[in-house]
């Protein structure tokens, strides 16, 4: 039986964010995370741009070979289990880090529509109780000088699962995902 990682304290590794992010960022700078959190609500937006065409960022987001090449925080390792970037389709991963803790991830698909937008669901698997599932949408929005723009919502089971959620090292990791992303799609473009 395989062991996952309990939330308790553990989560902070993997995801790191600050309060401040609740305030609204007007400037993003290229590389950066805009976060838009509003105290009381369930939901966060966050934007990023990064230098490639949507095509090939669409691609990184439902391959599961790219997918698990950025996919959190440099140093974890991400082993994919189940990967069907399908409308009905069904995620599961792992990420195992230098120490050996496990923390695993799963989802559904409910809309992939290639290459504009992607409807899933995300749910850790460390959680006390289960069924704390967060819905998300991104959006994959084409800019000028064939640049993309992320634009991803997600609406959590409850105020206190969204701050949790922030609490818990989420930008940081974000960030790394992110720059990981950047570094793939500089690959992919190579390899044109």
């Amino acid at each position: 039986m395989e062991r996952i990682t309990p939330a308790e304290g553990v989560m902070k590794p993997y995801y790191t964010i600050s309060w401040e992010v609740f305030r609204r960022v007007d400037d993003m700078a290229k590389g950066t995370v805009k976060i838009i959190a509003e105290p009381g609500k369930q939901e966060m937006v966050i934007e990023r741009e990064v230098d490639a065409p949507r095509e090939i960022v669409f691609r990184a987001f439902t391959d599961p070979e790219l997918y698990a090449q950025w996919i959190g925080p440099r140093g974890l390792t991400t082993d994919i289990k189940t990967f069907e970037a399908r409308t009905g389709g069904s995620y599961r991963y792992k990420q195992t880090d230098k120490d050996g803790n496990t923390y695993a991830f799963h989802g559904v698909y409910h809309e992939v529509s290639p290459p504009e937008r992607i409807i899933d669901t995300f749910e850790y698997e460390g959680l006390p109780e289960p069924g704390h599932a967060v819905l998300e949408i991104m959006r994959f929005e084409e800019l000028p000088g064939n640049r993309t723009k992320l634009v991803g919502k997600s609406v959590f089971f409850s105020v206190e699962d969204r701050d949790g959620m922030m609490e818990s090292g989420m930008e940081e990791g974000m960030e790394d995902s992110y720059s990981r992303l950047d570094e793939l799609l500089e690959r992919m473009k190579v390899q044109r």
